[in-house]
């Protein structure tokens, strides 16, 4: 066969290697045939959206100065609305990250002497200097939420990976609580995302019982991984990122915020000012690439989800601890694999930005990144920076050592990237004979 053919004599892959591969994949038709229902669903229903908001490409023009009347940001914002099931959007490129829409979030409805409350444990560690939990990095002067009189508490999930109601419901009891946080996704933390059916009982109880609270949902790394998103399942504002999945690869920055119209127009206020709000913002780029990217972003999630389904088969098979596995059901694109040392952490972070379409030529180090606790290595040869739906890894130096690997555009080469890495791996003497087992 060519392929097999072109991956030994020009990129120089073992054949055992190669046959490992293939024997994993031949396992995951089933798998892939759920996914691709999951993305032909979603393409559909954001096809049938984009349809009711009567789309053009007249909606794609820039705008300059402050934007008063910008009918392509308006109508993107009507869109995001539709396909999220919800009242209101907020969809902007001044937006720098999904921490930064996050913050805003968190600002917008908290005030001095109210309590936030995380009810799926400590949220990213990018957050917390926003919350006022580092204090040695001087979290506390820097106008943080603790800075401004807020407080915060947190309750774990409970040992199935699941939001503990009932104690979610005591501590609301017990604190002058005005705001849920939930993360669905991992974060740096060995724990299963949190699937959006998971999130619809615990909405509804904390609703009935204290109907004031705004709920909020990081939303990152989940978009259009189900068939529904947080905001069907009644949060007040659901967050993320346009450089992870909605942005399907081509968004080249921002970030989006959707929910309830109170809710929403309180984060336009925050996004610019309570006398202007959503009025003004304008962008002199194309609208284009948000709408286009939005577009294909449940193909390219189910191409990410794909290439995370074969890593993890691959790993649990050479020994590896894995979450999830290939066979769970999944919330987010995220594909958590524990190494046994921080020089194969690192190790494998570099085979995979020599794998990438840019930058494949820089080797990445740990370093001290802003917002972490420990050195962070990252390899992300993206075409957008940074954009975590494109093929990326990124891991903590600490005890336990697990490598955090997301996205793809392609399935093919996620692929290739878990080829070489393996194999890089094995060169290495991190992977040996025994645990590649019959393929040797």
């Amino acid at each position: 066969m060519r392929l097999r053919d072109f991956y030994k004599n020009e990129m120089h892959i073992d054949a055992r290697i190669l046959d490992l591969i293939d024997d994993c994949e031949k396992g995951l038709s089933e798998k892939f045939c759920d996914i691709d229902r999951m993305v032909e669903y979603n393409q559909v229903r954001l096809l049938k959206s984009m349809k009711e908001c009567k789309i053009s490409d007249r909606h794609f023009i820039s705008t300059t100065g402050y934007g008063y009347g910008d009918d392509g940001r308006d109508k993107l914002e009507e869109l995001y609305a539709t396909v999220f099931g919800c009242e209101d959007a907020l969809v902007r490129p001044h937006w720098g990250s999904g921490t930064h829409v996050i913050s805003d979030a968190l600002y917008a409805v908290l005030r001095p002497g109210d309590n936030l409350l995380s009810i799926t444990g400590r949220p990213y560690d990018t957050l917390g200097d926003t919350i006022g939990l580092n204090t040695s990095s001087g979290a506390l002067d820097n106008g943080s939420l603790a800075n401004w009189g807020i407080t915060y508490s947190e309750i774990d999930l409970d040992l199935g990976g699941k939001i503990n109601v009932l104690k979610a419901l005591e501590a609301i009891g017990k604190t002058n609580t005005k705001v849920i946080l939930l993360q669905r996704s991992r974060g740096y933390e060995w724990r299963p995302a949190i699937p959006v059916r998971d999130m619809i009982e615990p909405i509804k109880e904390i609703r009935k019982r204290y109907p004031d609270v705004f709920i909020i949902v990081d939303n990152c790394y989940g978009e259009f991984v189900e068939d529904i998103e947080p905001s069907h399942a009644g949060a007040d504002l659901t967050v993320g990122s346009l450089i992870k999945n909605p942005g399907g690869g081509l968004a080249p920055t921002g970030a989006y915020a959707v929910g309830t119209k109170r809710a929403v127009e309180l984060m336009s206020y925050r996004l610019t000012s309570p006398s202007v709000g959503r009025e003004i913002g304008s962008y002199a780029a194309s609208y284009l690439p948000f709408y286009q990217g939005l577009f294909l972003a449940p193909h390219i999630v189910g191409q990410s989800l794909k290439g995370a389904v074969l890593t993890s088969k691959v790993f649990e098979t050479l020994g590896y601890k894995v979450t999830p596995k290939w066979e769970e059901e999944r919330a987010d694109i995220i594909q958590c694999i524990r190494l046994n040392n921080p020089e194969e952490l690192i190790s494998l972070c570099q085979a995979i930005q020599w794998t990438s379409p840019v930058d494949s030529h820089v080797t990445p180090f740990p370093w001290e990144m802003p917002g972490y606790n420990h050195e962070v290595i990252m390899a992300a040869g993206t075409f957008i920076q940074g954009a975590s739906i494109e093929l990326s890894a990124d891991a903590p130096i600490k005890d336990p050592y697990t490598l955090y690997l997301q996205g793809g555009l392609t399935y093919a080469h996620v692929k290739y990237s878990l080829i070489y890495a393996i194999s890089e791996l094995y060169k290495l003497g991190h992977i040996n004979q025994e645990s590649l087992g019959s393929f040797i």
